[in-house]
């Protein structure tokens, strides 16, 4: 396995939100991460990438615990983090943002490179020289998957890629994202698009008050309809 999360707890003061957090993504598997509003689905993210300190469980990448280490110092280890606010160095280009992304290259990862990412977003291209913090909401939600990217992880996080994006760009996302699993990256994916994740996913995780409450594949989770019922459908 790439990367185990093993009982994993968070917090925020006093506020408990994860409760024991279980579940391990191969390399090259895309794992979706789903649940109502505060169930704890972008705690999980933070927490496995130290923004939000675990006060118990563990966090191994290829065998290593990280569970304690700063932010930094997790992403050293091969775990990449595409947050949901879409963060971009907002005074410089769009080309300066993916240089600074740039890392040498990782045993047991694919090595990126810039001209892949135009690639997979051409309209990056055209924007190159572009300031990031004039970019669309859209634009900068490529900017950070890429950049991301670059640091050539083994793991990568992605909190709601999709939010609030067209469909154009959604489809280019998933394409991305497909092809990020199938160069042997492994994907843990929150996303609210519940036909987006049944679509790209390997399997798929259901949180609720803080814990995994179901896990199999997007065919075992469209017959279960109990658990769509009491986990993801907005009575």
């Amino acid at each position: 396995m790439s990367l185990v999360v093993n009982d994993l707890h968070a917090q925020y003061g006093k506020s408990r939100i994860l409760r024991g957090v279980h579940f391990s993504v191969s390399p090259g598997e895309i794992v979706s991460l789903i649940g109502r509003n505060g169930s704890g689905r972008s705690t999980t993210l933070k927490a496995i990438m130290g923004l939000v300190p675990p006060t118990q469980g563990s966090v191994t990448i290829d065998g290593v615990d990280v569970a304690n280490l700063q932010p930094y110092e997790i992403a050293r280890s091969g775990i990449a983090y595409v947050p949901e606010e879409r963060l971009v160095f907002a005074s410089l280009t769009v080309e300066q943002n993916l240089q600074l992304g740039l890392a040498p290259e990782r045993k047991n990862a694919p090595k990126w490179s810039i001209a892949e990412m135009f690639n997979y977003f051409p309209r990056l291209v055209e924007r190159r020289k572009t300031q990031a913090g004039s970019l669309s909401g859209g634009e900068q939600q490529m900017l950070t998957i890429c950049r991301s990217l670059l640091g050539n992880p083994r793991v990568i996080l992605i909190d709601e890629p999709t939010e609030g994006l067209a469909p154009k760009i959604v489809d280019s996302v998933m394409k991305m994202i497909v092809d990020i699993g199938n160069r042997g990256v492994g994907v843990v994916l929150v996303e609210q698009k519940l036909t987006f994740a049944l679509r790209i996913s390997k399997r798929i995780l259901v949180m609720g008050h803080g814990e995994i409450v179901f896990e199999g594949s997007p065919e075992d989770l469209k017959n279960n309809a109990e658990v769509r019922r009491n986990w993801l459908e907005v009575a």
